[in-house]
């Protein structure tokens, strides 16, 4: 059965269909290394970087400048504590309200943020991908539409490998650590539940259908609001 995007939307309390004229909020779950990413980009490239703004929640963990380096190692990222989801939330409701928003740069190789911020402007759409949007109660109900990426783990595991030598200067040894300690108990504890609240779940990760599903339906709204 072909998915209503007018159904998905007025189910949710935030939904343009009761008469908001205003952004519409798109969620991108799933585990580390699902495809979110390069689904949310390639939908962002598809629909115009002019009309959607596109978040990740990698950009909100918190700062961690006042610890020493090697006490910064021990934290565990995957956790929900880690991230400062109340600043995600309330960069949302900035959005909604048609304000600019000051996101925060985030520096994974020194486990900091940095001084810099990237200033956002409103946008007719805003799409936000990242393990735990689902799992916060207050972060999830500003959600219209909740996407989940369902990949298998072994699938997960070698793109975080990949990602995170390449493109966050780590070593094999403290990626498959990391993956072992954190990443893997923290999926099953948190990530994977909140599928249950998921309006669209996309399996196998990375595909044209998941890129062509999300597009079509972000193309829907973005008509009828003219």
């Amino acid at each position: 059965m072909p998915l209503n995007i007018d159904e998905i939307i007025a189910g949710h309390q935030f939904g343009p269909a009761a008469g908001e004229e205003r952004p519409l909020f798109i969620a991108i779950a799933g585990g580390s290394g699902s495809g979110k990413t390069t689904i949310a980009r390639s939908v962002v490239d598809l629909v115009g970087r002019d009309k959607v703004i596109y978040l990740q929640q990698d950009a909100y963990y918190r700062d961690q400048s006042h610890l020493e380096f090697e006490d910064r190692l021990k934290i565990n990222y995957d956790h929900p504590d880690s991230l400062e989801l109340e600043l995600l939330t309330e960069h949302l409701d900035l959005l909604r309200d048609g304000h600019s928003i000051e996101r925060p740069v985030y520096d994974f190789a020194s486990h900091t943020r940095t001084d810099e911020t990237i200033t956002l402007d409103p946008e007719p759409a805003v799409i936000v991908e990242g393990i735990l949007l689902l799992a916060d109660a207050e972060l999830r109900e500003r959600f219209d539409v909740r996407v989940y990426i369902d990949t298998e783990a072994d699938i997960r595991l070698i793109r975080r490998i990949q990602r995170d030598i390449v493109e966050r200067g780590r070593s094999i040894e403290s990626v498959l650590a990391q993956y072992e300690k954190t990443v893997r108990p923290m999926h099953y504890q948190f990530v994977e539940p909140s599928k249950r609240y998921a309006d669209i779940i996309i399996p196998e990760g990375i595909n044209t259908g998941a890129i062509g599903t999300v597009s079509s339906m972000l193309l829907h709204f973005l008509a009828q609001r003219g």
